[in-house]
């Protein structure tokens, strides 16, 4: 029935227009046969786009000619004529966060398996300010060809999980649509890697495909609230306890908007999200910025704990974008208080996110991924922690350097969610919270998310996973290494001139372990250990 309405939208104007042209001039030659030398061309002009129209709604490798048949067809003319025009006419990245189009096509091509290597050297300017690199061995390893896998869960968790090094980042049901939730899960399950639910709940398209899940819990409570929002542990743990969960997650804040909360406009609020999330239709899903479940780093880590619990001793731990550095410093004082440690702690940076948030949120608040990461391994290295919590990285990470770069300076693994969107087929039109996503990724319509072929694109996910991380373990053996938690901050260099180079090591100072506990001079440290308190979030004065 939908396909049969799809003519009626104003997505398919081009194609109604053809089809009705083209029946007006069949019925014109029925009527009047000595018109046909007159109407031959038009009439083979406009049955010919009516026949790439019906072929461009049957096809399914490009999501964006399903929902936009013959028309979107001058997106590829503008492509071959002039790669550029892709970024000013379909791509803009003047009102958004911009990813680089080197790092989308490389996305693309590995989603679809085509050749992702370039002539010419380096696009890069090697002697401009910031430019890093990582270095390699004059004695480099044979790659390992297993994926890289790493075991999260610390003394108090029953049932770890070998996790890949890359994941897929929280993106949830309603900010994704069906097909793409599908489409992730599919290939996640293929190429043995986690899906991060993101807070909008645990939904059925989630479970469909069976691929491992990491369930993150919003302040929201979604999918385990009870009706007047607050938590409800009954239904934690009913749904925490399935096979196809395997860590839960708190999050704490997001990199697109850190104290902010979650929002998923009421447009994209359907009656399925509705019933999902146990919230009303009509306005505005808003996770409030902050939680209602504790509030103070001692309560924080017994409700982590709980959840623990709850899941029957899945690893638990919690996201967050670093703010206030005191503050995380009172959670680690609270994990000492305590005695009671995540098993792991996701950082995402200020610069990750593809939720939809105020500018000013974007892009002035919250620490970058990469600083935030090496603060918190070395706070936990600060306390003796950092052996038993594992730490994932999150932001803007798309390709094997990107990975590699966060690994030194402290992550265990990565988490992609712009990356795996690309595979999807997003073209990051900026469209996602107004739900007229143009390739079905971020919609909860019904004859825009049909555009995404989920049998099509998680063999992409998939792909884009198998291919980064193959790249990775070339870098890796490139270096002399065998595995990317032997990387350290010694392998990479940052330029911070035309003529001056310092590694990441001078870069990114480490404490020493127990340095915290025994006292430290170190300034990134020294003041907000001092103000940091497990019983409150605020500072001592």
């Amino acid at each position: 029935m939908q396909t049969l309405l799809l003519p009626l939208t104003p997505r398919f104007i081009v194609l109604t227009i053809c089809i009705v042209v083209t029946a007006f001039l069949v019925a014109l030659l029925v009527s009047e046969t000595a018109l046909w030398p007159y109407l031959f061309a038009p009439l083979v002009l406009f049955g010919g786009l009516v026949c790439l129209g019906l072929s461009d709604l049957m096809q399914t490798s490009h999501a964006i000619l399903r929902n936009y048949p013959i028309a979107a067809h001058l997106r590829f003319l503008l492509e071959e004529i002039r790669p550029e025009m892709r970024q000013y006419f379909f791509e803009s990245e003047k009102d958004g966060k911009p990813f680089s189009r080197d790092k989308r096509a490389v996305v693309y091509q590995r989603a679809k398996m085509v050749l992702d290597k370039r002539p010419f050297g380096t696009q890069e300017e090697v002697y401009s300010d910031g430019f890093e690199w990582m270095h390699h061995s004059v004695a480099p390893k044979p790659p390992i060809k297993e994926h890289f896998r790493v075991t999260i869960g610390g003394p108090e968790c029953s049932k770890p999980y070998s996790a890949s090094v890359l994941n897929i980042s929280a993106m949830s049901f309603g900010a994704l649509s069906p097909n793409a939730i599908r489409a992730l899960n599919a290939g996640a399950k293929q190429g043995h890697f986690a899906h991060d639910t993101g807070e909008g709940g645990v939904s059925p398209y989630h479970r469909e495909k069976g691929g491992d899940l990491i369930w993150e819990i919003g302040s929201g409570y979604f999918g385990c609230r009870n009706p007047d929002g607050s938590f409800n542990p009954d239904e934690f743990a009913h749904v925490a306890s399935g096979d196809q969960i395997k860590m839960v997650e708190l999050k704490i804040s997001q990199g697109a908007k850190p104290g902010h909360g979650g929002v998923l406009p009421a447009a994209k609020v359907s009656e399925e999200i509705s019933r999902i999330r146990g919230v009303a239709m009509g306005e505005d899903c808003i996770s409030p910025a902050y939680h209602r479940a504790f509030s103070t780093p001692v309560g924080m880590m017994q409700f982590i704990g709980e959840m623990r619990r709850l899941s029957g001793g899945k690893p638990a731990g919690f996201k967050l974008c670093i703010g206030h550095r005191w503050e995380f410093l009172a959670i680690c004082k609270a994990m000492l208080q305590t005695n009671i440690y995540p098993d792991f702690i996701v950082v995402d940076g200020k610069e990750g996110g593809t939720g939809a948030a105020p500018v000013e949120f974007m892009d002035h608040l919250g620490m970058p991924m990469r600083e935030g990461v090496n603060f918190v391994h070395n706070a936990l290295v600060g306390i003796g922690a950092r052996e038993r919590i594992r730490i994932g990285a999150s932001g803007k990470i798309a390709s094997a350097f990107d990975m590699a770069r966060a690994m030194a300076l402290g992550a265990d693994w990565c988490n992609s969610g712009r990356g795996f969107m690309f595979a999807l087929g997003c073209i990051q039109s900026l469209s996602c919270h107004t739900d007229r996503c143009p390739t079905g990724v971020t919609t909860q319509d019904p004859t825009r998310s049909r555009a995404l072929v989920v049998a099509d694109k998680y063999e992409r996910v998939f792909n884009y996973h198998r291919a980064t991380l193959h790249v990775l373990a070339e870098l890796i053996a490139a270096a002399g290494l065998e595995h990317p938690q032997q990387i350290r901050p010694i392998h990479f260099s940052h330029r911070i001139t035309g003529t001056d180079v310092i590694s990441f090591a001078q870069l990114y100072p480490c404490l020493r372990s127990g340095e915290l506990l025994e006292g430290t001079d170190n300034p990134r440290f020294r003041d907000a250990w001092a103000c940091a308190q497990a019983d409150t979030f605020a500072p001592r004065m």
